[in-house]
């Protein structure tokens, strides 16, 4: 039997919410707990796809590295998203590193085992892949708008979509109106928006002198995050 607090979590990831309770308990038998120091590299670009991770608490981020040392941020995980979860189908190389930011509980799910209730289960397959499509499309709708959004516009997204997922996080305990201490770097928020660290902390200067938002050592703190949407175009 499952334990019930990982059914639940597992019903709050988009991978696995459309399935029904039986086959979140399911999912849940085969999951144990891991857990990963700041800094500590969950898996790297190259190695087996064996699990797949759900976030409990912290987070992490997916990293990839250009041949000329260059390092981009593709994503960051908080409490209740998952990554890594090709390893459920095929056991494909990685294509990206993940490290914990910050200390990182989670659940793995290693991938023979979820295949294993895959075919016991194939009704599971289905909702997985419905769901794993709407990332997909999802994930292709974000890239084409990044690729004619200006360094400002993406700038202005990534530390909205923060402070989204920090107030989410908090739990809606935080007023929409009231500020947002963000722990991010200008070097992380470029990364995100795919931009220089040199472009991403002019625009942060900019948003500064404006009274968007204030700059401290490895902090942002966002005084007016609607301001931001008139950034973003």
């Amino acid at each position: 039997m499952a334990a019930p607090d990982t059914v639940a979590l597992l019903a709050h990831v988009p991978v696995f919410e459309e399935l029904a309770p039986d086959d979140l308990e399911r999912v849940a038998s085969v999951a144990v707990p891991r857990s990963f120091e700041p800094g500590q590299v969950v898996f790297r670009e190259g190695d087996d796809s064996d699990t797949c991770y759900v976030v409990c608490a912290g987070h992490a981020r997916a990293i990839r590295t250009h041949s000329d040392g260059r390092t981009i941020t593709l994503a960051t995980f908080g409490a209740g998203e998952v990554f890594g979860e090709l390893a459920m189908f095929d056991d494909e190389k990685r294509s990206a590193t993940v490290e914990a930011i910050d200390a990182v509980e989670s659940i793995a799910i290693l991938g023979p085992d979820m295949r294993r209730v895959l075919r016991e289960h194939p009704e599971i397959s289905a909702k997985l892949v419905t769901t794993l499509g709407r990332r997909l499309r999802a994930a292709n709708e974000r890239l084409a708008s990044q690729s004619f959004q200006t360094v400002q516009s993406r700038v202005a997204q990534v530390i909205s979509q923060l402070v989204v997922q920090e107030r989410a996080e908090a739990g809606g305990e935080r007023e929409a109106i009231g500020d947002v201490v963000l722990t991010v770097t200008q070097a992380e928020v470029a990364q995100l928006a795919g931009s220089s660290r040199e472009s991403a902390s002019r625009f942060l200067a900019v948003l500064e002198r404006a009274g968007v938002v204030s700059q401290g050592r490895g902090k942002i703190t966002v005084h007016d995050a609607a301001a931001l949407e008139r950034y973003v175009f």
